[in-house]
This record gives structure tokens, sequence and C-alpha cells, in this order.
């Protein structure tokens, strides 16, 4: 038995039937211990005094800024709270930019004078502190030697405890003031679309006053053991597996998808998602995935800075909880050469503060024109920022799997559905620019506004190749990678479609303005916006080539070039946006493309290094080790058969040498020939351009180095082969 299957034999019987049933033991109902590790408005009430919960409220809701008097009152409540439910430390938590999360913990405890110790939480410790700032991604915003940061509370998202830590959600920024996070202009994005959304829902419903876009995040992840994890380099220092044959059975029956979870995965499934209702994360629905021990979980709707933040959270304590049960998660875009990968998809939609779904079909004409004034909006907001929008997931991990038949293409286009591409069209054929009388007003409405309830959601079918589509009452983005902080791509849709609402109020009044009455204008600047966004909408099958080749004639940008569409951020459209909306800066925006390219050059770097050191001190080894069995193999036939004999049943075996020996060689080659292009790049100092050697150069040496580890993988004696295969990592009992 490999060393790797007794690590797992003995895990297993360590883990035995017992612990596995004690995960199954029965927590009460959901709704008894949901949310009991956060400091939800019903805690704030019991624990603060009126005006400290009074400010909190206004923070909370209407972006107040809270006095620093008040918040040693709040400071002093939370520590009340946090230390009944047993925490000794508090840690300002936050998200640098490396699609992770970052905490520093602190003891409550305080000496005093005499030596003694009292437990203390000021209200300065609360609302802002300074951890090292140099040591995060920065894109040059932070030098080593420039150390100070900020972390500042976000009050919008509650504070929870985890593992004895309270921890409080907050914003980083370094000493100048600019964004060293995601969450920052996230929250300027939810401001900036608050505002243009607020004022367009002013035409249709004078009680609106606030808008909150909202994210539904269907997460999906492989699960493996971790003796197998262990025994693999590659997934341990890259995420992924750098080599490896596919299985001669993996997903090619459909027989995994949806079917029964198996035993180990349902109770890790119970355990996380217990932890995850305690601290307020809705996980709604889990499933098996496509490929063999891929799975998925779906979290309903929440404010999108709160989504954000629960995905993050529920990510770091799936990595923790899988170590209960001796298994471990992969987050990895693409794990497994050859099965799907896995992605991230984000639902996303606006709600009002009077409880609307904006982009679901309402009960009367005014209500579906007000639906169709935010559909159509952002249908052009993704026409105008499209590859901006894909270039926000773009990155070495999500290459993997973006453009392959498992996930959607790298171009963007947007899915409605026939019944509303049908719509939009009635639209575009039956409004003018001419003035339309009172009877043509109504027609419009009843005839193609209004049918609109009747026919939806459950006509409207869906398209799993579009990027982006319409799903009834939101839009799915459907390329965001697995490991990806759904921030990024969020902010940019927040950001695109609020530049496109202030463009629309704009031209409506300016028709308004000239005399033309209020609903006639909206209809008629809607028709201009159908025409104008027209290049972005496809219906048909995202993977056939045919529509790759519609895609360049509609003008619709692809990314092959991972390096190439960082620069989508420097675009002139792109920096009018968000200096507009005021969600990033020039500076900030020049800071993160670097950063980009900084993060692929440093992985592919991670992943040549790993790939070269497996392949001459792992494979190349153990195929002269077969390859001196095979040697002896042969001699021996030549002692005891005639020279005849000899040719004829020594034939195979002197073939498989020859393989070997072909295979070994060029494999010691492409290695060598790799570094020696490392080399090369890494003397390159312009960061942008270092990149692109490392892409278009050594990147490609992955596949080639890999080609020929996989065919030494069949050919050598499985006995020897040094690492788990995927026949024995992806079936997983």
């Amino acid at each position: 038995m490999k060393d790797y299957a007794v690590l797992r034999f003995n895990a297993l019987k360590e883990l035995g039937h017992r612990k596995v049933e004690r995960f199954y033991q029965e927590e009460g109902k959901v709704t008894d211990y949901f949310a009991i590790n956060v400091f939800d408005r019903e805690k704030m009430r019991a624990y603060f005094t009126a005006g400290a919960f009074e400010a909190v409220a206004a923070a909370i809701d209407e972006g107040k800024k809270i006095d620093r008097k008040v918040a040693d009152q709040i400071a002093a409540g939370m520590k009340t709270w946090a230390i009944e439910r047993g925490a000794t430390h508090y840690a300002h938590w936050f998200h640098p930019l490396n699609d992770a999360t970052a905490e520093k913990h602190d003891a409550f405890f305080e000496p005093t004078k005499d030596s003694k110790l009292v437990e203390n939480f000021k209200g300065e410790l609360l609302v802002q502190q300074e951890p090292d700032a140099s040591s995060f991604p920065s894109g040059g915003l932070r030098n080593t030697f420039e150390a100070r940061g900020y972390t500042a509370w976000d009050p919008s998202s509650p504070i929870f405890i985890v593992d004895g830590t309270l921890c409080i959600p907050t914003v980083f920024v370094s000493y100048t003031g600019e964004a060293l996070d995601l969450k920052t202009p996230l929250l300027k994005s939810q401001q900036v679309i608050d505002k243009a959304a607020t004022e367009v829902c002013q035409y249709f419903d004078k009680e609106v006053t606030k808008v909150y876009p909202t994210l539904g995040v269907e997460q999906e992840y492989f699960v493996v053991d971790d003796a197998m994890f262990n025994a693999r380099p590659d997934l341990m220092l890259t995420g992924r597996t750098l080599m490896g044959h596919t299985s001669a059975k993996d997903q090619q029956l459909d027989d995994h998808y949806f079917g029964a979870i198996p035993m180990r995965v349902s109770a890790f499934m119970k355990d996380f998602e217990t932890e995850s209702y305690k601290l307020g994360i809705p996980i709604k629905t889990r499933h098996n995935e496509v490929a063999p021990h891929q799975f998925e979980f779906a979290s309903s709707f929440e404010e999108a800075n709160l989504a954000v933040d629960h995905n993050l959270l529920v990510m770091s304590l799936m990595k923790r909880i899988a170590k209960r049960h001796r298994l471990k998660v992969l987050f990895h875009e693409k794990p497994f050469a050859g099965v799907n990968g896995s992605g991230k998809h984000c639902n996303w939609s606006l709600r009002t503060n009077t409880g609307k779904n904006l982009l679901s079909p309402g009960k009367t004409p005014r209500n579906n024109l007000q639906f169709l004034t935010f559909f159509i909006n952002t249908i052009c907001a993704a026409h105008n920022h499209g590859y901006l929008m894909m270039a926000s997931v773009a990155n070495l991990s999500n290459s993997y799997r973006l453009g392959g038949h498992e996930a959607p293409p790298s171009m963007l286009s947007v899915f409605l559905g026939q019944t509303l591409s049908g719509v939009l069209d009635s639209l575009e054929e039956r409004v003018s620019e001419k003035k339309m009388t009172p009877d043509e007003k109504t027609e419009l409405k009843l005839d193609v506004v209004g049918k609109i309830p009747e026919i939806l959601p459950d006509n409207t079918d869906r398209n799993r190749t579009s990027p982006f589509a319409f799903t009834g009452n939101r839009f799915e983005f459907r390329a965001v990678g697995s490991s990806c902080n759904p921030a990024s791509p969020v902010l940019i849709i927040n950001a695109a479609v609020a530049e496109q609402l202030v463009r629309f109020k704009n031209d409506v009044d300016k028709l308004i303005t000239d005399g033309v009455k209020k609903d006639e204008a909206i209809f008629q600047v809607l028709r201009s916006y159908i025409i104008e966004s027209k290049p972005i909408r496809f219906e048909g099958n995202g993977y056939s080539e045919e529509w790759h080749e519609e895609a360049k004639r509609r003008g619709l940008r692809e990314i092959n070039d991972i390096p190439e569409s960082f620069k989508a951020f420097l675009l002139p459209e792109s920096q009018k946006m968000f200096n507009e909306t005021g969600v990033l800066s020039n500076i900030e925006l020049d800071a993160r493309f670097e950063i980009r390219n900084e993060t692929l050059v440093k992985k592919l770097q991670i992943e040549q290094r790993v790939l070269g050191d497996m392949a001459l001190n792992h494979i190349i080894p153990t195929a002269i080790r077969y390859q001196n069995l095979l040697i002896e193999n042969i001699k021996g036939l030549k002692e005891i058969y005639t020279s005849e004999e000899f040719k004829e049943f020594a034939q195979p075996q002197l073939r498989t040498l020859k393989r070997i020996s072909r295979h070994i060689k060029d494999l010691r080659e492409k290695v060598y020939e790799m570094v020696d292009e490392r080399k090369k790049a890494n003397l390159i100092e312009d960061i942008e351009k270092r990149a692109k050697v490392y892409w278009n150069n050594i990147f490609p040496y992955l596949d080639s180095i890999r080609y020929h580890i996989d065919k030494l993988e069949r050919i050598v004696d499985d006995s020897l082969w040094p690492l788990p295969k995927y026949r024995e990592i992806l079936f997983l009992h």
C-alpha cells in the first residue's frame, strides 16, 4: 500500500463512524441559533444606550459618521456582549488586494498601574487601527519603508465572533487616503448607485428614498482527502494539479451532478453550514456539481456588501472546518485538467427601501415601465463596459477555465430570453421620436409593457453559456472565478449601472425640458438605448465557433491575453466612469493594474518552480527507475532466448524503453529552457513588460512539460509512480 494510501486509511480509521455520526446530531432548529454570533440590531438594542443605538442605526441606514464620544459607549457594549460569548480578543477584519481576508488579533485585557489586568475596549480601537500596510499588495501606493495604513470600521456589515475573537469588518486605506482593499470602492459604488437609482425611481414612486444593490452568490468548490492533498506538492503549493492524466471515468456519464452527497462530505457540509448559520450567513442550497467531488452552495440574497463579506467568511470557515473531517477544500478555478472547473455565479439586482426588486416585473404597466427602465439601463451598462467586467475576473487561475465548454466564453454577452427580447424589439418598433398620441401611449403600455407579468419569469429560459444572463428577476454574472473576491466584479457593475442611470436621467430630463411628456420621454430614451446596446445581446450557443466570429463582427472584445486585459482598467472610458462616480481614482486604477501584473508574474513563478522541481526530482528519477527495470528485463530475455526469439519477445519493452527515453530527454530540455526564459524575464524591471514575457514566452511551457509527464504516467509502473493519480484523488469514499 502506498504511503499516501496508508495515511488516508489511518485518517479514516481515526475519524471513525462515531465521529461522523456526531456531525449529524441535531443542533436544534436553525432559527434557534441563526446569527447567535453576530452583533445585530436586536443585540445592539440590548447592550447599547438609546443614544448609542441611534448613532449606529444612523450610520448603517444613512451613512452618518459616529461621534468619537459615542464610540466609547458602543465599544463598551460590544465588549460586554463579546466577553459573555467567550471572546478574549478583537480584530479588524479586512480585504486586502489579494482575494483573501486579513486580521490582527489583540487581547481585551490591559495591565493597570498596580500590575493587575482589566478587560478594556475603547471606541478609538473600534473605529480605527493602524496595521502595517507595507506587506500587502499596494501597486506602489505604499513602499516597504512606508508602513502606515488604516483600517476603519464599516458599520454596515455586522460585527461577529469567530474562534473567540470579536471580528470588526473594516475598510483598509493608505496613509494618503487611497483604497488598499476592495471593500472601500465597493461601498463607494453602492453609494453612487443608491443616489442614481433613487433619482430615477422618483419618476415612478416618490416613496423610494434608498436603493440597495443585492447579491446572491453561488459558490462551487472541490473536496479531496487531505492525505491525497498532502501527497501532491503541486496541489499544496499552487492549488491545482500541474500534471496528471485524466481518469478513465470522470464526469462523462453525468452521474455525479445532483447525485447523493457522500457521507463524509455531507458531514462536512452540515458542520460548516451550522457554523455559517451562527454567523448569520443564509446558506440555502447545497448539491453535487458536474465534476467528480465538485460541490456547490448558494446563499440567499443580501445587500451586496454584506453578501461579499459573508462569501469570504464562509470560504475561510470551510477551509478550517474541513480539517476536522480530514478533508481539503479547493477553491482554485481549475484544480484538475479534463473535468469542469469551478465558478462563483454572482446574481445581482437592486432593491428599494420599500421592498421592491427593481429587476422584477410589476403588476401594472407603470411598474413594468420602471422594471424596463432598470432592465434596459443595466443591459446598456454591460454594453458600455463589458470588456472591463470580463477583465475584472481575468486572472491566471480563471484563465484555465474561461472560454472552455464548461464556463462562459471570454467575451461578454447578455442573454434575455425570447420573451424579453421580443418586448425590446416591440418597443424599438413601436416607439418613435415623433410625438405619440394618448391612444398610442395607452396601447403601448397595455399591449407591450402591461403583458410582462403574464409571461415572466417562467417563460424565460436560461442560457448557461452566457456570461451575463437575465434569469427572471436578476442578472447572473457567470464568468466570476471560484477563488475571486466577488467585490471586484460587483463594484464595477454598480459603478457602470450608476453611470448609465445618471445618463438616462439627464437624457429624459432634457426631453421633458423640451416639452415631451415624462412617459413618452422615458420610452424614447429607452428605445435609443435598446438600439445602442443591440451588439451585446445574444440568445444562442456561446460555445459555438460561429458566435466567436459574430462577436468579432459586433465589436465585442474577447479576452485571450490576460496581461492585455488588465489594460481595461486604464481605458479612457473606464477611467471616466470611475472618476465621475468617485469609486476609484486614476492613482488607484494604476495601482490595481500593477498589482494584477505582479500577481500574474508571481503565480506563474510559483507554478513553474513547482513544476520544474517535480519534473526533475520526482518524475524523471521515477521514469529512470522504471527504465532500469526494463533494461534488466531485456537483459534477462536476451540471456534465455535465442536471437530470433529475443527480437520477437523483447520488442514491446524496447519500444517502451525508447518512448521513455524520448520523453525524459524532451522533458529535461523543456524544464531547462523554461528556467532560462524565467531568468531572462526576471531581469525586466517594468512589471507590465515582465508580465507580457511571462505570459507569451514562459506560460506555454506549463502545457508542453505537462504533456511529457502525463505520457510517462501512462507508461511507468503504477507501483512506482510517486503521486496520487486522478482516479485516486477524485473518487473519495
